[in-house]
């Protein structure tokens, strides 16, 4: 724990809203839904009734773990500007967590050492995020890193191979392998807890003026052209 206090712990790169106070992997109290494009409507009023139901206020909170991407534009910016702005307001740190990693250690839970699996979401119509992990006695692997695919490259990586991902939703029938996907896409915030745990203890902010989401791809504003 972060000098004997709770973590509060948020995750907004996808659908999924999940707001976490965690004490241990025992002990926690986390919200989650998913509604679309309700994130910003939804995140506080979730972070008070979870903080109550914890019986703790920001004075409690040792740190603010952040899912930090890739994801939704909006979504990682509705996230990160809450953590920011009630880190800053109760002078405590922020740990950015990286999305994909988090999202690993909640599939590694259930998964047996050694079982090699792909986390791939789409960016957009012709583009994913994708990485290629290995569950290990002590953690995790990557063995391929986090990077932007092409929808026709993203095909013949697939193979026999377990994918979590929203990739292969909407893909049509040139991705014949939406039997294989398990549609997680993103982790509950206990994972983002408990990946600050883990790994998180070089990674905690102070000064988070210029922390900003992790996108991977540049955020392009199409301009529409009149008819």
């Amino acid at each position: 724990m972060f000098n004997d206090k709770p973590i509060l712990a948020l995750e907004t790169s996808q659908n999924l809203c999940s707001i976490c106070v965690y004490y241990s992997e025992n002990k926690f109290f986390e919200m989650n839904f998913r509604l679309k494009n309700a994130h910003a409507e939804k995140l506080f009023e979730s972070l008070e009734y979870v903080m109550n139901s914890a019986g703790v206020d920001m004075k409690n909170i040792g740190v603010i773990a952040v899912s930090a991407g890739p994801g939704s534009f909006t979504g990682l910016r509705i996230g990160m500007s809450a953590a920011k702005g009630l880190a800053f307001g109760s002078s405590i740190p922020v740990i950015p967590v990286p999305t994909f990693e988090a999202l690993c250690i909640q599939i590694c839970s259930y998964l047996p050492y050694n079982e090699e699996f792909i986390i791939c979401n789409k960016v957009n119509v012709e583009e994913v995020y994708y990485a290629k992990f290995k569950k290990k006695k002590n953690g995790y692997d990557f063995t391929e890193n986090l990077q932007v695919l092409n929808r026709n490259e993203l095909e013949s990586r697939l193979n026999d191979i377990l994918i979590f991902g929203n990739a292969l939703l909407d893909s049509g029938n040139n991705l014949n392998l939406k039997s294989k996907q398990r549609n997680i896409s993103s982790p509950d915030a206990k994972y983002i807890a408990e990946w600050s745990i883990l790994y998180g203890h070089d990674k905690v902010l102070y000064d988070f003026d210029y922390l900003e989401p992790t996108y991977i791809k540049n955020f392009i504003v199409k301009e529409r052209k009149n008819a």
